[in-house]
């Protein structure tokens, strides 16, 4: 693909992901919302025809009587709200991003020559058709009997996303595969509005309009893809954020951290909703500790090892000439590489003290979460890392 202006990319990259996360918090909220409203449905007083329960709730000053249709009502009024566009910016606006960040920097964010040497284009084209296949896959399974059974296809979507998560792990960068396997998920979730839930509310609609009762199975199959959708969203903006850490997307099984992110998120969310609408803290108690344990797993499993070389061994000299050799294509006051313009944070190793100054952030980035050279375009050895790590070992 050809290279973008970087001044131009840095604020292409800036727009889109400021417009994914606006509409990402909109479709959160709506989300999480009329989830947590249904659950707080009571049916204790009488209720008119066709109405499954009813909610009371207060904000902002005032209080709302909210009801819910079993299937729809008789009449429908002219002022009805569809909540749709805030999944579907998402999903744009998140796709864009990974255009700019991703596809137009692939040999940069997305290859790395290390786990598959790919051309930029051909990893584009996996990327694309990953994405479209997860749904495909995913949506047959709700379709098929499986789908029936909520234990049962529980387990089949968290082993499709275990099954993404391993294979983008084996294509693509460790950032590049964890975006990805991000995005895998939020393409299933964004499809199920597209394709399942707003369809399935427009037949309904038309059955109102021509008169005709309404087929209540297409307001079954929206609520369950809804509620997929919200246990699948705290492990989504995990993945989204921690992203930026290396010591997550540099794990050599990445994958089975996807794992514990996506079991306690999802527990999470359970906890959460549960919780707003009013359950009894021992019901949900149970929650706790599953969370806690894939925390702890999640953290046993991104421990740094321990290097064997002795901090006596590497003198200033050596760790100065492995920084110069892979650090300063782009630490430099003129980078050579063809994507900076400028040192990243105006950080620049012209020097040993300029080393010493910014060991805590070479420590932190290379030596620690693999994170830099980026995408280690520069082929920093781990035996490298370890000698940067046993100089500023020295100086503490």
């Amino acid at each position: 693909m050809p290279t973008l202006d970087p001044f131009l990319l840095e604020w292409l990259n800036i727009l889109t992901r400021w417009g994914h996360l606006i509409a990402g918090i909109s479709w959160i909220g709506t989300s999480f919302y009329f989830v947590a409203l249904d659950l707080s449905l009571r049916a204790d007083a009488p209720l008119p025809p066709g109405v499954k329960g009813e909610a009371w709730e207060v904000h902002g000053g005032g209080f709302y009587h909210v009801q819910k249709y079993l299937s729809a009502p008789a009449n429908l009024p002219p002022h009805l709200i569809w909540f749709k566009w805030e999944a579907y910016l998402t999903w744009i606006t998140g796709f864009l991003l990974i255009i700019v960040q991703y596809y137009a920097q692939a040999e940069s964010y997305l290859i790395d020559p290390a786990i598959l040497p790919l051309l930029p284009w051909q990893a584009v084209a996996i990327s694309v058709a990953s994405l479209a296949a997860g749904w495909l896959v995913y949506d047959l399974l709700c379709r098929s009997p499986i789908g029936r059974h909520t234990g049962v296809l529980a387990l089949c979507v968290f082993a499709l996303i275990l099954a993404a998560a391993y294979g983008f792990s084996h294509v693509f960068s460790g950032r590049g595969a964890f975006i990805h396997t991000g995005a895998f998920i939020g393409t299933m979730m964004a499809a199920n509005v597209f394709a399942v839930i707003i369809p399935n509310q427009r037949k309904i609609t038309g059955s109102l309009l021509r008169g005709e009762t309404p087929d209540p199975k297409y307001g079954v199959i929206g609520k369950q893809r809804s509620t997929h959708n919200t246990y699948l969203t705290l492990p989504v903006l995990f993945m989204m954020t921690s992203n930026h850490y290396a010591i997550i997307t540099g794990h050599p099984q990445a994958w089975a951290l996807v794992g514990l992110i996506v079991l306690g998120g999802a527990v999470a969310r359970h906890a959460l909703l549960r919780h707003e609408v009013g359950d009894d803290m021992h019901d949900i108690a149970w929650t706790v500790p599953v969370i806690g344990l894939a925390l702890a797993g999640a953290m046993m499993m991104t421990e740094p090892a321990k290097s064997n070389i002795s901090a006596a061994k590497v003198g200033d000299d050596e760790a100065f000439a492995i920084v110069q050799n892979r650090c300063t294509a782009c630490h430099s006051a003129t980078p050579t590489d063809a994507t900076i313009k400028q040192a990243p944070k105006g950080i620049m190793f012209a020097s040993v003290e300029d080393m010493k100054r910014y060991a805590a952030q070479i420590e932190t980035q290379a030596v620690r979460n693999h994170a830099m050279p980026l995408g280690n375009k520069t082929g920093m050895t781990d035996d490298e890392r370890a000698k940067l790590g046993a100089w500023i070992a020295s100086l503490k």
